[in-house]
């Protein structure tokens, strides 16, 4: 932070350029689905089904890319028109993806998976056994035993010449759908599951670069014009001129991912697949209601989860009864932030426990639990989160090994990344650099909206607003000779002056639309101690 450079919006400009190849790509430009293994031989057995009016399944996951996924092959299917059965797993009575579980009421001729499968040994096993057709399609990494199913669609096979890997579970789908259509020459255009797959691409993390930073930007285009019953609901709700991704990451995602968490991913595959507005409007406000649940029922695990954690530990795993398994994962991402160390939380039931990883920095979470494998019933994931269950016997002696394991690691990995790209002039903070920064939408993973640094700042004045004067405004001069001061915004914080009335932290730049206006708000990200 010693160099931090001081910018201007011409260097800002050159900087965020530097993050893409120079040609953006256009939707004719994504490479052919049939550069994925075994997509081709899936869609003529597919075609093939559907021309011998076969039964087909689809079995999808219960998170917003598994939802997407599933949303996507229905509305797929419902426009041919075949019927379609679509089983969503319930997390807690089913587990996760196309387990042996939801088999036992599968009676059909093909299972479809999407966006879960690339582990199922047991399950292909099954269906081998009973005459099923099997078809994988997923994008998660796979282990050295690959299930033997009919055919695996899945761009991280190391056998696969796809040439952009990181896409996620809906792209597959959507990109198997795409060599169906031609399969069997249909007049369904795809561009119109657009909007679906853009909220896919945002909430599974995917990097909003390559093929990625063209499907959300044309996704996002499509969501702000489409017919579709719960494209209109979102539009309606969100209330903004346009759509960005990050309305979809912390409004839109959090919603549909609620009623897998907490209930029935069904709730979000119907608000998905409404035909009409008002029964997409009466799904939404189920996941309304099911996110504030999510929220509260968050916030009591939080805490107890930060009492049994310790920054004593590179990697805190803490577990109890009765914690409600669907929010572990965001349990795990809040101790994560708290203690900047990776972090492993636990469900415990009947003495089996259950759970999720979140990482840090460079750490690479799912080779740091692969490493300890021996102690797990199952797991599976990427670098930055994973999914994992064992014994609850098996937990501490789980603890101490992945501890081991992590203290092998540079210290470096763990340094959490905010990449700060420099100091922005007062005089610089305006209407044009909020022109500036909507060039560069869609922002996410791999494109992270700039953040800005303020420097050992005087502190002029701080005012409190919000209904329970809960958040702060700080007003700062940068300079001392600056004429112009800034405002900055700390929400859910009370913020108290410091003795030296100076303050050095970071800041992103949004737009903030209120009453038809446009101004620029300065979000507070990290506060530093010096």
């Amino acid at each position: 932070m010693i160099d931090t450079p001081i910018l201007n919006k011409q260097t800002l400009f050159e900087l965020l350029s530097k993050r893409f190849d120079k040609e953006e790509k256009k939707l004719s430009q994504i490479p052919s689905p049939s550069l994925l293994q075994d997509a081709q031989k899936s869609a003529s057995r597919i075609a093939e089904a559907i021309l011998k009016k076969q039964k087909i399944t689809l079995v999808g996951d219960y998170d917003v890319d598994g939802v997407s996924s599933t949303a996507i092959v229905v509305d797929f299917f419902r426009q041919i028109p075949y019927p379609l059965e679509a089983i969503i797993p319930n997390r807690f009575r089913d587990g996760y993806g196309v387990s042996p579980n939801v088999l036992k009421r599968i009676d059909t001729d093909l299972v479809i998976t999407v966006d879960n499968g690339i582990t199922a040994v047991e399950a292909a096993k099954i269906c081998k056994e009973r005459n099923i057709d099997l078809i994988i399609t997923d994008h998660h990494t796979p282990s050295e035993v690959l299930p033997d199913a009919f055919a695996i669609v899945d761009p991280k096979l190391s056998t696969c010449s796809y040439p952009f890997t990181e896409i996620c579970g809906a792209q597959v789908a959507w990109l198997l759908m795409g060599l169906i259509k031609k399969e069997l020459a249909l007049k369904i255009d795809m561009k119109q599951f657009l909007d679906i797959l853009a909220i896919a691409i945002i909430a599974d993390i995917m990097p909003l670069i390559n093929i990625n930073r063209t499907l959300v930007k044309e996704g996002l285009k499509v969501l702000s014009t489409s017919k579709r019953p719960s494209s209109i609901i979102i539009r309606d709700f969100l209330n903004r001129s346009v759509i960005s991704s990050e309305d979809i990451a912390f409004q839109i995602a959090p919603r549909i991912n609620a009623a897998g968490r907490l209930e029935d991913a069904s709730i979000a595959l119907e608000f998905y697949t409404a035909k009409d507005t008002n029964t997409a409007y009466r799904q939404f406000e189920k996941l309304n209601a099911l996110n504030e649940m999510r929220k509260e029922t968050e916030a009591e695990t939080t805490k107890e989860a930060l009492s049994l954690a310790s920054s004593d530990n590179l990697v805190n795993v803490v577990y109890s009864e009765g914690w409600h398994e669907g929010v572990v994962g965001i349990v795990a991402a809040r101790l994560v932030e708290h203690y900047q160390k990776p972090a492993i939380v636990l469900s415990c039931e009947n003495g089996v426990a259950k759970g999720s990883a979140r990482s840090i920095g460079d750490v690479n979470i799912y080779e740091l639990i692969k490493e300890n494998e021996s102690y797990l019933s199952k797991f599976g994931g990427h670098k930055m989160a994973a999914g994992l269950g064992l014994d609850e016997n098996s937990i501490d002696d789980f603890k101490n090994a992945i501890n081991i394991s992590a203290s092998k690691i540079d210290k470096n990995d763990f340094i959490p990344k905010e990449d700060i790209v420099g100091i922005l002039p007062s005089h610089d903070i305006d209407f044009d650099l909020l022109k500036l920064q909507d060039s560069f939408e869609p922002y996410g993973e791999a494109n992270l909206r700039p953040i800005f640094l303020v420097k050992n700042a005087d502190i002029l004045e701080v005012k409190l607003f919000g209904k329970d004067k809960s958040h702060s405004k700080i007003i700062v001069k940068q300079f001392e000779h600056d004429e112009k001061s800034i405002e900055l915004i700390l929400f859910k914080n009370i913020y108290k002056i410091p003795e030296n009335n100076k303050i050095t932290c970071s800041y992103r730049v949004s737009k903030n639309e209120f009453n038809g206006r446009v101004s620029a708000q300065l979000i507070i990200n990290k506060i530093y101690d010096y």
